[in-house]
């Protein structure tokens, strides 16, 4: 029968060890709220089942599109669904991570939608980038209750711009969490995402 041999150096390292790993998702967690962010693109958006993508008002839509928005707005509900990617560039010397993160989408100054992205985003160190897809999903008929039809449809219509862009109207929220063990450390406040890559404030 062979005899592990254990020693007080493996001792202290099967004490450290869980230690360390705190102390790097700490440190991800903090080169993450040090990232510079942006919304980089839209590469889905649909009202009331319409692609709305290469459309800019209520003057572009056909006949048959125009009938199916029309359609839902008269039956209770204008739906927006969308993707909008957001990247994240990481300048820091350390990898940068998260394991979900809040958001909140802002349109025109106003919290339109709000939900979570449960999934693990690592950013490697010194200028990496990874893009994180945010699926958007809102019913503004309901949510922007004292806009006209109009307003509401050219709304709508208006958040992609030329090449899939996201429109300056939109303004993302997110609030990155990393797990501690069994605990989640949460970042404190929001840090906003444009358009142009910002750090995070």
């Amino acid at each position: 029968m062979q005899h592990l041999k254990i020693t007080s150096r493996s001792i202290i390292m099967l004490v450290l060890l869980p230690l360390l790993s705190h102390c790097r998702q700490i440190r991800e967690l903090s080169a993450f709220s040090k990232c510079e962010f942006r919304m980089s693109s839209v590469p889905q958006a649909t009202l009331a089942g319409v692609n709305v993508q290469q459309i800019r008002s209520v003057s572009d839509l056909n006949l048959l599109q125009a009938g199916k928005i029309t359609a839902a707005y008269a039956g209770g509900s204008l739906p927006l669904n969308m993707i909008i990617n957001m990247d994240v560039r990481n300048p820091n010397p350390s990898n940068a991570a998260l394991n979900n993160m809040e958001w909140i989408l802002v349109i025109d100054g106003k919290e339109i939608v709000n939900g979570v992205v449960n999934e693990r985003v690592s950013i490697a160190p010194n200028g990496g980038v990874s893009t994180l897809p945010i699926r958007i999903s809102a019913d503004l008929r309901k949510i922007m209750a004292k806009n006209t039809p109009e307003e509401n449809i050219n709304l709508g219509m208006g958040l992609v711009g030329a090449g899939n862009q996201p429109s300056p109207k939109m303004t993302l929220k997110v609030k990155p969490s990393i797990m501690i063990g069994s605990a989640t450390i949460r970042y404190p406040g929001y840090i906003n995402v444009n358009t142009n890559f910002g750090a995070g404030q």
